[in-house]
């Protein structure tokens, strides 16, 4: 990635090399999409922020004065992102509706992931959303019928990898869910029945590794065959569809 970052001290500064916005805090520069890592070596917070248009630092800070916000159901297939990768073809976020420029995805779901994405044109609280004290809740399609010794796994942490090191997943909440819910196709098929039975279980994290959930899931020998997010604090995914798109007027008061 073209990503070139300087540091300037306790002087905050607008690199426009890419979408790059460097805020004074405690943290260091990680190159997924909305991954912030703490590191109190560092002065300040670097924020990689891919946007449809570059965010100047004035406008950042203004508290919330005319910016616009979005749910969606982000479909199969989509990438949680505007900026297409060099030698890369794959469905963009822009090609769900005419976002307004400086548009941002809150997080990101992985390719093969499905559900409630937030989006909006105001970094802080992009910022906020993706916090600890925010809880997202997904609904996971798992391969065979879930046991309670597996789910009490689930909820005191298990042990993944991320980049090659060990992680102890935080305590979350898990439960399994009566039937499977009423969620839009996918609109590829998952697996036949006839190689075995399948189990519904929501999952509650305030913490999102790279393909934190598939990992666990895994890892107590139930592997994810579809996830979806449904809820991000007091925002739910409702009675949206697959590629639907609804702007949230309201958005500051959910959190």
């Amino acid at each position: 990635m073209p990503y070139l970052i300087k540091e300037f001290g306790n002087h905050i500064k607008w690199k426009s090399i890419s979408q790059t916005i460097l805020f004074r805090s405690l943290s260091t520069f990680s190159p997924y999409y909305g991954i912030i890592r703490y590191n109190t070596e560092f002065p300040f917070k670097l924020c990689l922020m891919p946007t449809t248009n570059q965010v100047n630092l004035t406008e950042l800070n203004e508290p919330n004065k005319d910016h616009q916000h979005f749910k969606i159901f982000k479909p199969y297939g989509f990438l949680s992102q505007f900026l297409q990768e060099p030698r890369k073809k794959k469905h963009l976020l822009g090609a769900l509706f005419n976002f307004p420029d400086k548009t941002m995805a809150i997080g990101r779901l992985d390719h093969d992931s499905e559900g409630l994405l937030l989006l909006t044109t105001d970094g802080m609280m992009s910022y906020k959303v993706r916090g600890k004290s925010i809880e997202k809740e997904y609904y996971v399609q798992i391969d065979g019928s879930i046991t309670e010794e597996a789910m009490s796994q689930l909820r005191n942490g298990v042990v993944i990898s991320i980049n090659g090191t060990k992680y102890p997943t935080l305590p979350c909440e898990v439960f399994k869910l009566d039937g499977e819910p009423q969620l839009p196709s996918r609109g590829r098929k998952i697996r036949d029945s006839k190689h075995g039975p399948t189990s519904w279980i929501s999952i509650t994290l305030r913490e999102g590794k790279n393909r934190q959930i598939r990992k666990m899931t895994a890892s107590v020998g139930f592997p994810t065959l579809r996830l979806v997010r449904v809820r991000i604090g007091d925002i739910h995914i409702g009675s949206l569809t697959t590629g639907d798109v609804v702007m949230l007027p309201n958005f500051d008061a959910a959190f």
